[in-house]
């Protein structure tokens, strides 16, 4: 590590830009938040208690009623067979039913929560210094980067 020489008393010091603190808006203080998550919640506990109860109920006929899986529906076809891919149906209800939970349900709140989070940033960003022309030419057409 190198070793730096202590600071002499006839250093001058400056004081630092008065700079106002705003308390950072956290997102997660926001009710759409609140809301947003509690919609993800619901949906997410029913898709997967559907799921997991499914396949549940499948093993579990499988070990304790070996003889009611096998029972024949038609031709080589059993009750086991049928309920076992039944499976792959269910996880694509499952999928379609989040898919489509997600785009009416979800996306609409984020995208309003997103809409008013930037409003908010912009507003406090606003009443700032002026800008030079340099910095409006950037502040015209920048909306920010969007996320990958």
């Amino acid at each position: 590590m190198p070793e730096f020489p202590p600071r002499r008393e006839d250093t001058p010091t400056f004081p630092l830009p008065h700079i106002e603190h705003t308390p950072p808006s956290r997102i997660s203080d926001h009710p759409e938040f609140h809301s947003l998550r509690r919609a993800q919640r619901r949906f997410g506990i029913r898709a997967t208690i559907l799921s997991v109860g499914g396949f549940l109920l499948y093993v579990l006929l499988s070990f304790f009623a070996p003889v009611v899986m096998n029972q024949p529906l038609f031709g080589r076809l059993t009750i086991g067979l049928a309920l076992g891919l039944g499976q792959f149906a269910i996880m694509g209800v499952t999928a379609w039913c989040y898919v489509r939970h997600m785009r009416t349900r979800v996306d609409p709140l984020a995208h309003g929560l997103r809409v008013r989070l930037h409003e908010d940033e912009s507003r406090r960003s606003r009443p700032a210094a002026p800008q030079s022309d340099a910095g409006q030419l950037f502040q015209q057409g920048a909306r920010g980067f969007r996320a990958w």
